[in-house]
């Protein structure tokens, strides 16, 4: 604890953003830089607490409790940033972090919500230190291909090259086997690549490390489906083991009258077509959903409706308007939400804040439902026909959605985006090679154990937990390595 006083004497900060309005003409990262003797200061707040509960996320109360799923050693790389001591700092980080630049970016940081100081004061900026160790980390040419210094003759085939599929690729090629990812989009990466806009995460950040693995022998195959492009049984016969990392890319879906109106999409169509045609012709191809112009009806509250609201503004939509079934947070933290669960309050994202600076509101509209999907004489989406709800429990006691008479709205439409979540994975190579399934359709697979009910089948991440968070992609990614690794070897070094 380098300065005993630091969580006294040091107010929390954060970098500034760009400009709300300013930013609008690009697609470059949203926050600024921060100086580095003002993260030094932040460092120094940090208590080295007796029990750091910001490192121990645990899957069992996940996610209502915070804390880090990937057990980052966080007071210690605290501690060496105050004192100055960035490459210490880096190899604490790379311990337990394969991917901390980005986690440092479009991690929600429940790490922070289970700060100790968090339960009176305003906790540790700790996501701003975790990429600010990388970052420097790059800037210094300290991050470099660290190649097995042997093979151990065993192959791995790695499907999904998702956050979780990275981290078992980087785990297992540090082993010695040989690994290869497989993708079937066109770029690797999975939902870092197309499912992040580049506002939140540039993308050469995703290649730079890409590179880097590639240095350090893992094999790279894109535009390749398992089941279509490649077989499962060449799968099974080319490979000792199979790791089941292709995420949960089944979205939820809105059964309403009209529904099939031309002119509603899944956020991740919208979202994934816009970047691609960034990355490809920086939207010269005309290959994407165009909001410019349009009024866009956003029907979901989460952090991918938050990123179709900003991408329609920097398109130039005429209005954007996100509906959210939940009711608006508080605040502030509740007593009913005592630390260190993570804290249900209302935060203003980017998105909101550039409809805020363009439309002078915030685009959120709460405890709404949608009834149905007004189409015109040619089949193109109109309107959004809506009514407040209100949540009441029913006589078995569950909490359902009750509308409220005469509260029905119209609001005005070209775009409608789906955001309401994703159920699952998609079935297809499940079903190929035999992979039971459990309740909510993922691949049956034990935490902490990831083996599913085929032999040398393990899966990890979204594909076997459901939609979740990137760090929990890459916890899930380390552990299943490690198991692969048992497998194989009968032992294994790995760390979890």
């Amino acid at each position: 604890m380098g300065n005993p006083t630091g969580f006294i004497d040091v107010a929390r900060k954060l970098p500034e953003d760009r400009d709300a309005k300013d930013r609008l003409i690009d697609w470059k990262e949203v926050h600024e830089h921060m100086p580095e003797a003002e993260i030094r200061d932040q460092a120094s707040r940090c208590m080295d607490c007796g029990v750091p509960f910001c490192m121990s996320g645990m899957s069992q109360y996940a996610p209502a409790v915070a804390g880090c799923p990937v057990n980052n050693l966080i007071p210690e790389w605290n501690d060496l940033i105050y004192r100055g001591r960035w490459k210490e700092a880096l190899l604490r980080l790379h311990k337990t972090n394969n991917f901390p630049e980005f986690t440092g970016r479009v991690c929600p940081a429940p790490c922070e919500g289970s700060c100790v100081l968090g339960i009176n004061a305003d906790p540790v900026t700790i996501k701003l230190h975790e990429v600010s160790i990388i970052e420097k980390g790059f800037e210094e040419g300290w991050v470099v291909a660290n190649p097995p210094k042997a093979r151990t003759g065993k192959t791995v085939a790695v499907v999904g090259s998702g956050p979780a599929g990275l981290a078992a690729a980087a785990q297992l090629n540090s082993a010695g086997h040989t690994v290869t990812v497989y993708e079937r989009a066109d770029r690797i990466g999975g939902l870092l690549m197309y499912g992040i806009p580049n506002m939140k995460l540039q993308k050469e950040i995703v290649e730079r490390r890409i590179d880097i693995m590639r240095e350090e022998g893992v094999k790279f195959v894109t535009n390749t489906e398992i089941g279509k492009d490649l077989s499962v049984n060449r799968l099974n016969d080319d490979f000792d083991a199979v790791v089941l990392a292709t995420g949960a890319t089944v979205p939820r879906d809105l059964p309403v009258e009209g529904r099939n109106a031309k002119g509603v999409y899944f956020a991740m169509e919208f979202l994934t077509k816009n970047t691609k045609s960034l990355l490809d012709s920086e939207h010269k191809d005309g290959a994407f959903i165009n909001a410019e112009g349009k009024n866009v009806v956003v029907i979901g509250g989460g952090d991918t409706g938050t990123d179709c609201v900003g991408t329609s503004l920097r398109h130039g939509c005429e209005s954007v308007v996100q509906l959210e079934i939940m009711p608006k947070p508080p605040e502030t933290r509740q007593e009913s939400n005592p630390w260190p669960q993570w804290p249900k309050r209302l935060l203003v994202d980017y998105g909101q804040e550039e409809s805020i600076a363009v439309q002078s509101k915030d685009p959120r509209d709460y405890l709404v439902m949608t009834k149905k999907i007004e189409q015109d004489e040619k089949g193109n989406v109109k309107a959004v026909h809506t009514v407040n709800i209100e949540w009441k429990k029913n006589p078995e006691g569950q909490m359902i959605p009750q509308e409220i008479a005469g509260s029905e709205k119209v609001y005005p439409a070209d775009i409608v985006l789906l955001a309401m979540g994703f159920l699952g994975p998609e079935g297809k190579i499940l079903d190929d090679l035999g992979v039971e399934k459990d309740m909510r359709s993922n691949a049956k697979a034990e935490y902490g154990e990831f083996n599913t009910s085929v032999e040398g089948v393990f899966a990890c991440g979204d594909a076997r937990r459901g939609q979740s968070l990137i760090v929990w992609a890459i916890n899930e990614g380390r552990g299943a390595a490690q198991q692969v690794d048992q497998y194989l070897m009968g032992q294994t070094f790995l760390p979890k």
